[in-house]
C-alpha cells in the first residue's frame, strides 16, 4: 500500500455519525448532539485517519476541560476516545492516527499533552509511552453512557 492512501482528517459537527463504525453508541444521537455542541463551541476537535474511503480510526481533543490537569487551552491537549477498527488493528494506524495528531497538535503550538489509558490496555500504554507519554499526573474514573471507566492520566511535555 502506498502512503497516499491514508488521509488525516478533522471531522465537521455534520459528519459525526461515521463515528458509530468505530464504537457501538448505546445513543448514537445523543453522542452527536454532545459533539456537535463541543465542536461549535471549540471545546474539542475530532480527528479521524481514513484509509482510502474506509474510516480505520479516530482520536478526539480536548483544548479546554474542568479540570485543568487535562487541559489547558493553547498548552495542554487532552487526547481521548482513541480507536483503530477492530478489524485494522495491529497495521500501525494508531502509530499513524496519533503521530499526525500530535504534529498538528504542536504545530498549533500545544507543548503539553495528556492521555488515559486503562490498566487492561497494555498495547495502548506500550504505544504512549513510545511517543513520550511517561509520567503518570492521576488515577481517575468517569462514567460514559452508563459504563465506568478507571484509568491513569499519562503525561507527554516536549
Amino acid at each position: 500500500m502506498t502512503e497516499d492512501i491514508y488521509r488525516l482528517k478533522e471531522l465537521g459537527a455534520d459528519e459525526l455519525s461515521l463515528l458509530g463504525e468505530l464504537f457501538n453508541y448505546r445513543d448514537i444521537d445523543e453522542m452527536i448532539r454532545e459533539n456537535a455542541r463541543r465542536i461549535a463551541a471549540g471545546e474539542i476537535a475530532i480527528f479521524v485517519l481514513f484509509e482510502g474511503d474506509r474510516l480505520a480510526g479516530e482520536l478526539r481533543v480536548a483544548y479546554t476541560h474542568a479540570d485543568g490537569g487535562f487541559a489547558a487551552r493553547g498548552r495542554r491537549a487532552y487526547l481521548y476516545a482513541f480507536r483503530v477498527h477492530r478489524d485494522l488493528r495491529g497495521r500501525g494506524l494508531g502509530t499513524r492516527l496519533l503521530g499526525g495528531v500530535l504534529s498538528r497538535l504542536t504545530d498549533a503550538g500545544y507543548t503539553e499533552f495528556t492521555v488515559g489509558v486503562e490498566d487492561d490496555n497494555p498495547r495502548a500504554r506500550a504505544l504512549y509511552e513510545r511517543f513520550g507519554f511517561d509520567t503518570c499526573v492521576a488515577r481517575k474514573y468517569e462514567e460514559y453512557q452508563g459504563d465506568g471507566y478507571e484509568y491513569d492520566l499519562l503525561l507527554k511535555a516536549i
